[in-house]
């Protein structure tokens, strides 16, 4: 594995989080999607972001990792800027699949990213209900890799999605 991580340390408390660039780095955030959609078995995957510059290069590599997820063939939904009320909210919109929302926050001189994942029932994912495995799965290299090209999804920008629901409050 290329540039390793405290699994333990990372992937905690029912989110993948760390301070940039020393415990998390941009890397992290392709993995942790290739292993959510192969451990959600998810065809697609709603994804959103706050508006801090870091998180901008994490989110692209997250949402590549989950269109190269072995043979999924997942249709990620780009949703751009949204909290987390909005990707609940759309994620039931684009047929209750399941999610991930990644930020960045700033603390004194450090900024620290986490990336949050919800099941297609809209609560946060926890060790029970697949972190676990997928803390398990970076630490162990298993990362998933796609099988061929054929078996690769893409990205899909839905930046409208959360537009229209602003729209309809």
């Amino acid at each position: 594995m290329l540039n390793p991580i405290n699994a333990e340390a990372v992937i905690r408390d029912g989110q993948v989080s760390g301070v940039f660039p020393d415990e998390i780095h941009e890397g992290v955030a392709w993995w942790v999607a290739s292993c959510f959609v192969v451990v959600s078995q998810t065809h697609s995957l709603a994804v959103a972001r706050d508006d801090h510059p870091i998180t901008a290069e994490f989110f692209r590599r997250f949402c590549w990792g989950a269109a190269n997820a072995q043979h999924w063939a997942c249709a990620v939904h780009d949703l751009g800027l949204a909290e987390e009320r909005q990707l609940l909210r759309a994620m039931q919109e684009l047929g209750a699949v399941p999610g991930a929302l990644l930020t960045t926050a700033e603390h004194e001189e450090q900024r620290s990213v986490t990336i949050r994942l919800y099941g297609s029932d809209g609560r946060r994912s926890n060790d029970s209900t697949g972190l676990g495995v997928i803390r398990e799965m970076i630490a162990n290299d298993h990362v998933p890799i796609p099988v061929n090209n054929g078996a690769k999804g893409h990205v899909e920008e839905r930046h409208y999605v959360i537009a229209r629901m602003e729209a309809t409050k």
